[in-house]
């Protein structure tokens, strides 16, 4: 289908276009935009209705979306980001130059500034930052005819219209009420009647993170958001959960392969930015990694005696590094999705310790009959390299296992204790335990 788009748009068969994007649906849009230049972007934008143009502006990623608003006018722009939900709008001018939005927000509509500006002043990462200003309420007194009524006049306007909330005079969330319950209901019976009371709700600071665990405990498309008074101020709604699950997992794996995260595209990023999020991690484990030199110099002169002990450091350190990883991203993946937490700390140490003396010692048997039968080396070298083996095992995965419940204990994004760090400690470890046992059973 691009390659249709790009030779309609090179034999301006506009018409032709036209008629093939109102077919296709917005999302399908958005894919073929992010593939095509600039300059062929705004053409094909451009030949879109107002709203299907703005349904798919939202699929398309922050950079994609600035390229657009700054090739229309700043008149056009204003007009376009009035079209925009308040939460879509407030994304896309977080992130632009102030004397453009200043501009931008100078065209738009007085409530358009007044939903931007009442967003911005959430912290990022709250609940009140992702929200949207664009829902139903009804006020307690009304009709069920007199709600559908409102829903006919204002619909099209709001974010959803699946879930609607009921209010009191002072705005304080009294219930929820679902589309399908009233348009089964008698329309002279007060919506009070048929609204649920338990509704599930979020305060605006609160993490976002909470918000996406809510919005999976509870099987939730939307949820409302008050302030500390409980009065509703907003609703967030499922596509913002996947967009924040989306960055957080993106954060995670950054983190847990030592690099500072980004949330902007790769092809996006320059070859600086990416060097400046790289070389911190780079630098710290390069000089962490020097503990390992050390080790080695200091006992030089064991394997000087024994040379052929040098060949074998590399597999017993990728061995418990790959175990201590193995554990790491298995409780780090844990914790993500609320399954453990710091109370089972002694539950998932003793369940680790079990499961490495079942790695370590089928990992050393297999070892053993490979330096025996293959290798051909002595059994007392064997034994030393085997048992190494073993132990490496156990303390990698314990390590793997614990830091990052103690990271998450103190504060700090677990994250971080992934391959890289735990890798480092393992490495430096595991060369004391193999020139120790060395010394003892070989007599360095």
């Amino acid at each position: 289908m691009q390659e249709r788009v790009l030779s309609l748009i090179e034999h301006e068969e506009y018409q032709k276009l036209k008629n093939d994007l109102e077919e296709l649906n917005e999302q399908d849009i958005a894919d073929i935009l992010e593939e095509v230049d600039s300059d062929v972007v705004i053409k094909v934008f451009r030949l879109l209705p107002k709203n299907k143009a703005a349904d798919v502006f939202v699929y398309l990623p922050l950079d994609v979306q600035h390229e657009i608003i700054s090739l229309m006018s700043i008149k056009d722009a204003g007009a376009f980001v009035d079209m925009l939900a308040s939460d879509d709008a407030t994304d896309l001018l977080d992130e632009m130059p102030a004397n453009v939005v200043t501009k931008i927000l100078a065209n738009t509509t007085k409530e358009t500034r007044r939903d931007i500006n009442e967003l911005l002043k959430y912290p990022e990462d709250s609940a009140g930052s992702i929200m949207t200003l664009e829902y139903l309420d009804f006020k307690r007194n009304m009709t069920i005819g007199m709600c559908l009524e409102k829903i006919r006049r204002e619909g099209n306007d709001k974010e959803t219209i699946t879930n609607c909330y009921v209010l009191d005079e002072n705005r304080t969330l009294l219930g929820s009420v679902e589309i399908k319950d009233l348009l089964l209901a008698d329309i002279d019976r007060n919506i009070t009647t048929i609204m649920d009371e338990d509704v599930i709700s979020i305060e605006t600071l609160v993490d976002q993170e909470i918000a996406a665990e809510m919005f999976k405990k509870y099987d939730l498309l939307a949820m409302p958001v008050v302030d500390s008074e409980k009065k509703m101020v907003g609703i967030i709604t499922i596509d913002d959960i996947v967009d924040i699950l989306e960055q957080e997992t993106s954060e995670d794996i950054a983190k847990m392969a030592a690099i500072t995260p980004s949330d902007k595209p790769y092809l996006s990023l320059s070859i600086w930015e990416l060097f400046k999020k790289r070389i911190p991690w780079l630098m710290l484990l390069m000089i962490s990694a020097t503990f390992t030199s050390l080790i080695i110099q200091k006992y030089e002169a064991a394997l000087a005696a024994m040379v052929i002990l040098t060949s074998y450091i590399p597999m017993f350190m990728d061995s418990a590094g790959n175990a201590g990883s193995q554990s790491s991203v298995t409780i780090i993946r844990s914790l993500a999705i609320n399954e453990i937490e710091f109370s089972d700390f002694l539950r998932v140490v003793w369940k680790e310790f079990r499961v490495a003396i079942l790695c370590g010692l089928t990992l050393s048997l297999a070892n053993l009959g490979k330096l025996i039968v293959i290798d051909k080396i002595p059994f007392k070298v064997a034994s030393v390299v085997c048992l190494t083996l073993f132990i490496t095992i156990i303390f990698a995965k314990m390590i793997g296992s614990s830091l990052p419940l103690v990271a998450k204990k103190l504060g700090f994004d677990p994250a971080v204790m992934a391959s890289p760090f735990i890798t480092t400690i393992v490495d430096a470890v595991s060369l004391i335990i193999y020139f120790n046992i060395a010394t003892l059973i070989l007599g360095l």
